[in-house]
């Protein structure tokens, strides 16, 4: 159909006439709202990113002399991390004569990196950079995808009602009652 006849077509049922294939031949339109196709498109693009998330990268800092208890907190929380399908960066910071002995800081990434093998794999293997030995660790687990919170006035909800007071029991007076007046 030729060009002109096509467009007087479209402009009688009130569409618009958008090329689809432009290298076939003979080229492809098709009829269809333009406005309306690009909001919709728009809208889709939108609801794609807000369940988008980035995995970000944690980090968890350690020092050779921790003690156990803070050991054990320092691996829960980098379970959090993995379960919530993050990265994370352990650091073992050495301070002053710490340096001569990197076995320790080594040992102690090693026993990190068994406490959590069941949520997460290890990326970077420990490597002494400067006064910091760190490793990487990637989750075994699928980031979670945060919904955003509806407000109240949202998806025509109503706000919730307050709970009603309850009135006054007999033994006891009215605030107004008890208030002292301003003379006296």
């Amino acid at each position: 159909m030729a060009t002109y006849q096509a467009l007087a077509m479209a402009q009688d049922r009130g569409f618009d006439l958008v090329e689809v294939a432009p290298m076939a031949a003979p080229p492809v339109v098709r009829f269809l709202d333009y406005g309306q196709y690009k909001y919709e498109l728009t809208k889709r693009e939108k609801e794609a990113k807000r369940k988008q998330r980035a995995v970000e990268f944690k980090e968890v800092r350690l020092t050779p002399k921790i003690g156990t208890g803070d050991f054990d907190t320092k691996v829960h929380r980098a379970i959090e991390f993995l379960e919530d399908g993050d990265r994370i960066k352990v650091t073992v910071r050495f301070r002053g004569r710490e340096l001569t002995h990197p076995e320790i800081g080594r040992s102690l990434l090693a026993r990190f990196g068994d406490a959590v093998k069941d949520h997460g794999i290890v990326d970077r293997a420990p490597a002494l950079e400067g006064k910091s030995m760190f490793m990487t660790l990637a989750s075994v687990h699928k980031p979670r995808v945060h919904e955003h919170r509806k407000t109240d006035g949202e998806a025509g909800q109503e706000p919730a009602a307050a709970a009603p007071t309850p009135p006054p029991s007999a033994g006891t007076a009215p605030a107004e009652a008890q208030a002292p007046q301003a003379g006296e």
